[in-house]
């Protein structure tokens, strides 16, 4: 098996965790990125070669893949960073995995189908917890109930923490909408719209509906026609989410973004070792067909950092291997569900 691949966006926080498991995988990742400095740091740390290409200078994209046969790229946020590697990696005849949640990215992704396909490469965003154990759990209530018309995916983290990567996405977002689908379109629905009291294990979770990327890939994954995904969230904030639609206006403000990017650059770097090893994940789906028929299931996964790092290379390892599927692909949808057991916690 070759054991080399390009792992862009290394000296993030994500990226850092994805080099660390590529390493104990027995794996020889070539780190990349636009800063030199930081590379070579990294690099010198983990001993391991780096190369500098910048997203913007196409050249630079085509020298850093040259030879190469896969990238996994942990750099966001995803609706800016995506495409030039996409377009990189179709002219270059490389695979490429990602660990983007962003539902634009999923859908201008599967846009590319035919292109990717007819040059015979996979591309496969979303190889981290957005949206490996959703899109696993969405298979397998498929599996359960084939003629399932509707389906609902809840998550709630316990113990853990944001990176600056997932902070920064969250603020170019602020002010938008949410997402569900219905009837197999996709349509704006506000944040917090939809809520319920889910149980998991001993206890009650409130969650509330947020446009998490399962309304685009548990779609193509399953062919349910309406979706909704929640996240856990407490009542007192849910309130404050049905009235977001009264301040969108202000939150799109550039000046607002800015306010709170410079609060994040200064104080969230990302969850500390102890959240790694200790967070917790449960994740729940629900399944009904025509006739009213309802099934729904729940695991417990880990930190969304820590699933990340585990399902990204796990699914690298796969590629390397020569398991791929031409043209764009979702987890779940190419490797099927049995992806889930090596990430379900007792």
């Amino acid at each position: 098996m070759n054991t080399s691949f390009v792992l862009y966006g290394a000296t993030g926080y994500t990226g850092r965790l994805l080099l660390k498991e590529a390493l104990k995988q027995g794996l020889h990742p070539i780190i990349a990125g636009r800063n030199k400095g930081k590379l070579a740091e990294l690099a010198h740390e983990f001993q391991v070669d780096y190369r500098v290409a910048s997203l913007d200078d196409p050249l630079s994209l085509d020298m850093l893949l040259s030879g190469q046969s896969l990238v996994l790229h942990a750099a966001g946020p995803f609706e800016i960073t995506a495409r030039p590697m996409w377009e990189a990696c179709i002219r270059n005849k490389v695979h490429y995995l990602d660990i983007t949640g962003e539902i634009t990215v999923f859908e201008q992704a599967k846009a590319l189908h035919q292109q990717a396909h007819h040059v015979g490469i996979m591309l496969m965003p979303g190889v981290g917890f957005d949206v490996v154990p959703t899109d696993c759990v969405a298979a397998l209530l498929k599996k359960e109930m084939p003629d399932a018309v509707e389906l609902e995916l809840a998550f709630v983290g316990l113990g853990g923490g944001l990176s600056h990567g997932t902070a920064t996405t969250m603020v170019r977002h602020l002010g938008e909408g949410g997402l569900v689908r219905r009837n197999g379109k996709i349509i704006p629905s506000p944040i917090g719209a939809f809520h319920r009291v889910l149980p998991f294990q001993h206890k009650r979770f409130h969650v509330g509906s947020i446009p998490w990327g399962d309304i685009s890939t548990a779609f193509h994954t399953t062919g349910i026609p309406t979706i909704t995904t929640y996240t856990g969230i407490k009542q007192s904030a849910l309130r404050v989410l049905k009235a977001q639609a009264l301040f969108n206006p202000i939150l799109r403000w550039g000046w607002v973004k800015r306010i709170l990017q410079r609060k994040i650059d200064r104080s969230i770097s990302g969850p500390t070792y102890e959240q790694l090893q200790k967070g917790r994940t449960w994740i729940w789906g629900a399944v009904r067909n025509a006739a009213g028929d309802y099934k729904d299931m729940q695991v417990q996964v880990g930190n969304g950092y820590r699933v990340t790092a585990e399902a990204g290379i796990h699914i690298t390892k796969r590629v390397l291997q020569g398991d791929v599927q031409p043209g764009y692909q979702t987890p779940a949808g190419c490797y099927g569900p049995d992806l889930l057991k090596f990430l379900v916690m007792a």
